[in-house]
């Protein structure tokens, strides 16, 4: 009898249809006959009498329907391969089980269906028609009818089994599944671990077809792993149990393991590890509120499991990749229609938790690998969101997230950076950003929580409009006030620029006018027109904004190359050209187009020293001077664009009088605004305007760097009457502007005789001069960039004398120089700057102790500068340092010795190991005889130090400092030993 079996199930395989299979599913699905009008909002008794109303439908249908005996026959044979689920008088069981049949009964008709499909050949005479498509795939509907039999499956066979701590409890999740949780009878046959094994089973048999194994995993991958994990590695409670006892046998529980680390496997790793640190779960929760469900801490058994399949996650192939998006990503989606108003999504505590995690990974770790800073790219706009919400209020988590932006927009690339900033600025619609339906709200103890947005009514869509302007002009703020710490970079300047041309952009479209006609009266096509220019206008206004603010913000720095200065002279000129052909021109423009090819003149007029590649950039303005001069109605423009061609095209080698008078025009308006600011303050003002192309670039050292900032000098004010013994207080403000004026002198003798002379004034304590002290440390500090050893050694003095007058205010800014990176300022600079600090512990002498901290840090951390200059010149400057703290230095001569040691015996370069050495030689011949007291401690350190330098170092000349040092360290043992003998008589006077 059991033979014909298979050969029925294979002939109603082949002919029971897909159809057939999903009516079936809708008969069970269906509501009945409750009056609600879905299943999912029945309660307790309701929902049992619609399953069992559904289930005798069902049984009557297969019965007596001629249509579905192919069905029956089928749902027979995979009842008897699939070793028929036993029936239980649980309704719900009765219910989860019949619809696994019949999701066995549709994968197998789905796969049967693929097998014998054999699509034709295409015709080459419409390549362009589609392709037949495989007769086992699914519509859209049918899809969702799937999707809520997988839904009653886990919701009925899976999620009410799990013990309580592992995965996420019905009650935690729905109403529905509150209900369900409360309707299931755990105590009637089979076993909960019975019910719970052969749903898993049962779904990962479904799952082996690809469509449907993507509609299980992608809804339920974490609620079947919670199941395998429970099901293979829960510890049984009393070991004393016979194996009939068991529910389980050992042979299923190792399936079980087997299968989960399949899922594990073939899941997409970022899912996987997402629904791995759920199951594993967090610290236990306090419950606040009554209503408040809170699901248990997961038993230990399954958090060792997790951790344990996070790691082997983690050594997978990308695996930091997989966990880093894992957890990015694990915000996790909440259907539109379990979203209630004012419900917490996200609490204070998982938020904070969430942003410092992410401030240790990135921006402390600072290892900016492609993979790692990518991984950031999603949430960019969230977390500039928070940002922007942290600078309405008062939040300690406001620093973590501009550290975050900073960070990551200093390392991705320029042109991603730039598309990140759209996306901040709300030019990007299609830029990642807070969900629509979430909004953050202040937390009780300074941070920040996510919750459901509340609906707006129709009454307060004014409120609502209100609330759209206010946020997207407190977005734009906010954007300025992070790319103001973005200037040094660069970024702030190519954002700036990048908002110049889409103006320019906009300026060259043809600006269509609003039509009055009404809205009944257009059609479907007009309607799109007209939105599409209303979303052109709002982003012409949102760019102009952005353009104010920036300007409002950003300070003259905001340009710190030439190729910069360029971008915007071009961007001005296509603009100006764009306003010509429309006809559309504006005295404003003017002005502008007046400043721009003003600002191209003083360029080439020698406030900047260009080189041959400068010109090459600057020869990009040819065709748009070009353009200017046929173009333009104003003639005096016309001809300015002319000369500018020539003096561009001959490297400066031929300028007209019209260039230099442009030059001298826009230095002289410079000069009068600030004559107008600052009106007490004249050679102030003048140095400021000056100052405006004097801001030197961080980039690399091939590229040119704006540095004298006034290039038309009279020939009376180049070689101005400097004398250096004049007494304190004769001095007039001209002379002081001379030499202001001279400090910037193309000249070299005449910019280094005024240095000179500022430096004595500093000395002679001129009161007019040390007035102007932060301008003076600014033109010293933009000097020694200077190539020229007589320029930057008299900038190197004066800035010495500065620091000397003023050290409170001067010297930690130094050390903040000297302790940047290498992408902040050149090598050379450091160096000098490391000089001028060696002066001023020499000028400070026992004033020094004060600044003892900053000094050994800064020095302490340069030892470890990648770069073996500035290494060396870092612990020449601390053996300085040490050699005039004398007994101040006990607390820190630990740190000392300890970094004299690493770098004598491990660093790689010889001049580092020499100096590290030197340093050990000043310090005892300093000390002195106060050397056995003030290095107590390391004493015996150094001189083992010193024995390994003299016999294994292969360096002659740090052999030779070794050897120094222990002739001076022998010297002072012998006077601390021996001391001399002195002759002398005491006469004591008794009482």
């Amino acid at each position: 009898m059991a033979a014909p079996r298979p050969a029925a199930g294979r002939e109603a395989l082949e002919t029971c249809s897909l159809e057939s299979i999903l009516e079936a599913l809708k008969l069970l699905l269906s509501p009945g006959g409750s009056d609600s009008g879905s299943l999912l909002i029945t309660k307790h008794d309701v929902l049992l009498a619609t399953l069992n109303s559904n289930l005798s439908a069902l049984e009557d249908k297969l019965l007596k329907d001629p249509h579905w005996e192919k069905l029956k026959l089928l749902r027979d044979e995979m009842a008897n391969k699939a070793e028929r689920p036993q029936n239980s008088v649980d309704v719900t069981w009765n219910f989860t089980s019949q619809t696994l049949l019949l999701l066995l009964c549709l994968k197998e008709t789905m796969i049967h269906l693929a097998a014998s499909f054999n699509p034709g050949k295409p015709n080459p005479r419409t390549p362009e028609a589609a392709p037949a498509l495989s007769p086992d795939t699914l519509s859209i509907s049918q899809q969702k009818t799937v999707q809520s039999a997988l839904q009653f499956v886990v919701t009925l066979g899976v999620c009410p089994y799990l013990m309580p701590g592992v995965g996420v409890p019905l009650r935690c999740r729905t109403e529905f599944g509150a209900v369900v949780q409360d309707v299931v009878c755990l105590d009637a046959p089979p076993h909960a671990a019975r019910r719970l094994y052969t749903s898993c089973k049962l779904l990962l048999n479904v799952a082996h077809h690809t469509s449907l194994g993507s509609l299980i995993f992608s809804r339920h991958f974490g609620d079947v792993a919670a199941g395998l994990c429970q099901l293979g590695f829960c510890p049984n409670k009393g070991r004393s149990q016979k194996p009939e006892e068991e529910v389980l046998t050992e042979e299923e529980r190792t399936l079980s393991r087997e299968a989960l680390r399949d899922i594990l496997d073939q899941a997409y790793q970022p899912l996987a590890v997402r629904e791995l640190l759920i199951l594993q779960g967090g610290p236990p929760q306090s419950c606040m509120d009554e209503k408040t469900q809170v699901r248990c801490r997961a038993p230990a058994w399954l958090r060792r499991l997790c951790g344990q399949l996070l790691s082997e996650r983690l050594m997978r192939p990308s695996g930091v990749q997989a966990v880093v998006r894992g957890i990015l990503e694990g915000a996790g989606e909440i259907p539109e229609s379990d979203m209630v108003p004012g419900i917490i999504l996200v609490t204070e505590e998982e938020l904070n938790r969430c942003i410092e995690d992410v401030y240790k990974v990135y921006v402390v770790g600072n290892d900016p690998v492609t993979v790692l800073v990518d991984s950031l790219l999603p949430v960019l706009g969230v977390l500039f969101s928070l940002y922007s919400f942290t600078k309405q209020s008062v939040s300690h988590i406001r620093s973590l997230c501009q550290e975050i932006l900073l960070w990551i927009l200093g390392k991705l690339e320029r042109k991603k950076a730039i598309a990140s900033l759209k996306g901040f600025a709300g030019l990007d619609k299609s830029a990642s950003s807070l969900h629509s339906l979430c909004q953050l709200r202040a937390a009780t103890q300074g941070g920040i929580i996510v919750t459901i947005k509340e609906a707006i009514c129709d009454e307060d869509e004014d409120e609502a409009l209100y609330q759209k302007v206010s946020s997207e002009q407190c977005r734009v703020e906010h954007l300025g006030d992070l790319l103001s710490h973005c200037q040094e970079c660069g970024l702030a300047g190519d954002f700036f620029i990048f908002c110049l041309k889409e103006l320019t952009h906009m300026a060259m479209e043809d600006e269509a006018e609003l039509k009055t006609k009404p809205f009944s009266s257009k059609s479907l096509l007009e309607l799109e027109q007209h939105q599409t220019l209303v979303e052109g206008q709002e982003q012409k206004v949102l760019i102009l904004h952005l353009l104010a603010v920036l300007c409002e913000r950003m300070s003259e720095q905001i340009f710190t190359n030439i190729t910069q200065v360029v971008d915007f002279v071009a961007a001005t000129l296509q603009r100006a050209c764009a306003s010509v052909a429309h006809q559309a021109e504006n005295p404003v423009e003017s002005q502008t187009l007046s400043m721009s090819m003003g600002l191209v003149a003083v360029m080439l007029g020698g406030a900047v020293q260009l080189k041959s590649c400068d010109f090459a950039v600057l020869k990009q303005l040819l065709p748009l001077l070009e353009k200017v001069s046929k173009v333009h109605p104003d003639p005096v423009i016309q001809e300015l664009a002319v000369d500018l061609r020539i003096t561009i095209s001959t490297h400066g080698a031929f300028s007209t009088e019209a260039v230099s008078e442009a030059a001298q025009s826009t230095l002289n308006k410079k000069d009068a605004e600030g004559k107008i600011e600052e009106r007490q303050q004249t050679s102030q003002s003048y140095a400021d305007e000056s100052h405006l192309k004097q801001q030197q670039s961080h980039e690399k050292s091939k590229e040119t760097t704006l540095k004298s900032p006034t290039p038309l000098i009279p020939q009376e004010v180049s070689e101005p009457r400097m004398t250096t013994n004049q007494k304190s207080g004769s001095i007039t403000t001209d002379q002081l502007q001379e030499v202001l004026l001279s400090a910037y002198d193309p000249q070299i003798p005449t910019r280094a005789a005024a240095l000179r002379t500022l430096s004595c004034w500093i000395e002679q304590k001129e009161a007019k001069v040390l007035e102007m002290q932060e301008k003076l440390l600014k033109i010293f500090l933009e000097n020694l960039e200077h190539e020229d050893t007589f320029v930057y050694l008299s900038a190197i003095q004066g800035v010495a004398l500065l620091s000397d007058a003023y050290p409170e205010k001067i010297l930690l800014g130094l050390l903040a120089q000297y302790d940047s990176d290498k992408d902040k300022h050149t090598p050379e600079t450091r160096m000098k700057v490391g000089e001028v600090l060696m002066r001023i512990v020499r000028a400070l002498g026992d004033m020094v102790s004060k600044y003892r901290e900053p000094l050994i840090h800064t020095f302490l951390r340069g030892a470890r500068d990648p770069d073996s200059a500035h290494r060396a010149s870092s612990l020449s400057n601390l053996g300085e340092l040490c050699q005039r703290l004398d007994f101040l230095l006990g607390s820190v001569i630990h740190e000392v010795t300890a970094c004299l040691i690493a770098v004598a015996k491990t660093d790689s370069e010889v001049q580092v190991r020499r100096a590290a050495i030197h340093v050990i030689v000043l310090l005892l011949r300093g000390l002195s005889q106060k050397a056995t007291e003030v290095l107590r401690d390391v004493l015996k350190d150094l001189y083992h130090l010193l024995k390994h330098v003299v016999h294994l170092e292969p360096d002659d000349v740090a052999r030779l400092h070794a050897q120094l040092a222990l002739e001076e360290l022998d010297e002072i043992m012998r006077n601390f030993l021996f001391p001399p003998q002195k002759l002398e008589k005491k006469i004591v006077v008794l009482p």
